[in-house]
């Protein structure tokens, strides 16, 4: 299962070899058998929120050379033409140490500050906390005093937030241009456009499941707007897998290094030093978590 974004270049660097590949190469623009009707439940949010989280602040696209941009990530080539892809986020403060992310895929207000996160390309450490979660949940009130989600922990600053409104001002303000786009500041309406974003996948990543926990957290390469990164966050939040998110939006300049690191760009991307293995393609990833680290009743 593709993420519906790659790149018709190959990396010309040596290709990443200290972990192994435990499930199949990534292939674009496809849906793994019986997976259609999950992948467009999915997709409904890019309706519901009007794209908002696929892009990186100041994103515009171009077309250029093909042949002048061999190697270099690009989103499609066609006719001897390459569209290039762009941002404003590398003039932006990035964090040195990890932000980290109490929350859980099925709850809206967290959706609202994982499109924040995903329009500012910021790499989050997120522990996931669905109801009924015995491991991040207990921590994070044992942090911030209350069992309310998102909750946000900015090492560099030492800011501890709740409220998602409030850590999406402040996230703009710390590491963007100060500007919260128009969908993040509707109140009300943001947040029932997110409720219904979510509406299709039934409660999905909200409930916890019996799992065992990694040594390390995984790394997973992603970003809001993709169905096919959302169905794999579903998973890890309801077994409350802890995981290194590294963002990977529209115009985000991270698809040229995993296009250099793998030889491909295509998310999602999943790294476990724990297992020593990586994988793309949505649905392996799925059967890999769930057979590594699912308790079976």
């Amino acid at each position: 299962m593709a993420s519906g974004s790659g790149s018709d270049g190959q990396a010309p660097a040596a290709v990443t070899q200290e972990l192994r590949n435990a499930g199949p190469e990534p292939k674009r623009f496809t849906v793994a058998d019986g997976q259609l009707t999950t992948i467009a439940s999915a997709a409904f949010a890019a309706l519901a929120r009007f794209g908002t989280g696929g892009f990186a602040v100041g994103y515009k696209s171009e077309f250029v050379d093909a042949g002048a941009e061999a190697g270099k990530y690009s989103v499609m080539t066609a006719g001897g033409r390459a569209v290039r892809e762009t941002s404003k986020v590398g003039t932006f403060k990035r964090p040195v140490k990890p932000i980290e992310l109490y929350e859980f895929q099925g709850c809206p207000f967290c959706r609202k500050v994982r499109e924040a996160i995903s329009i500012l390309d910021l790499d989050v450490t997120v522990y996931p906390t669905p109801r009924d979660g015995k491991v991040w949940r207990p921590k994070a009130v044992e942090l911030g005093g209350k069992a309310q989600f998102p909750y946000l922990v900015d090492n560099n600053t030492g800011k501890q937030m709740y409220e998602s409104d409030d850590i999406i001002n402040y996230l703009f303000n710390e590491y963007g241009d100060g500007q919260v786009p128009l969908a993040l500041r509707l109140g009300a309406a943001t947040t029932i456009t997110c409720g219904l974003a979510l509406a299709p996948r039934v409660g999905k990543g909200s409930k916890a499941k019996p799992s065992k926990q990694p040594a390390e957290p995984l790394v997973m390469w992603g970003y809001e707007l993709s169905p096919f990164v959302v169905v794999v966050k579903e998973t890890l939040s309801e077994l409350e897998l802890p995981y290194k998110q590294i963002t990977c939006s529209r115009g985000s300049p991270k698809r040229q290094q995993l296009l250099e690191k793998r030889g491909h760009f295509q998310v999602p991307y999943l790294e476990d030093s724990n297992t020593g293995v990586y994988l793309f393609e949505s649905a392996a990833i799925n059967k890999y978590l769930e057979d590594t680290y699912a308790l079976k009743a």
